[in-house]
């Protein structure tokens, strides 16, 4: 599902994709290559400001392997889910590279998708 985006709500340049574990917390799980102008655009209409009980307000997120840098991002409601192209290379369940966006699944709710760790 989608927790948040880099770039803004009106434009987001990435998303940052996200599991419930079983216990119910919020975890990342990937962030996708940039989006498309299309995709960007799309997605616009559908992402929601997160409300002041998403778990990620003032979490930060390292901006990528080997840097000290934090990830400017802005959470957003996790109602969506995404289906995403990867590569096998996962640490403790988070994917080691950009993961690539492919489409809303508008047949899935967020409660469909399994947990974290399974």
């Amino acid at each position: 599902m989608i927790g948040g985006v880099t770039g803004t709500l009106t434009a987001p340049s990435t998303l940052l994709l996200a599991r419930y574990d079983a216990v119910g917390h919020l975890r990342l799980i990937a962030r996708t290559t940039p989006l498309s102008t299309v995709v960007r655009s799309e997605l616009a209409q559908r992402l929601y400001p997160a409300d002041p009980g998403h778990p990620w307000h003032g979490r930060r997120f390292s901006a990528g392997w080997h840097t000290r840098g934090e990830l400017a991002y802005h959470p957003v409601r996790p109602d969506l889910v995404a289906e995403f192209l990867a590569d096998t290379a996962v640490d403790e369940g988070v994917y080691r590279h950009p993961v690539r966006f492919l489409r809303l699944r508008d047949d899935l709710t967020v409660h469909q998708v399994p947990p974290f760790g399974t």
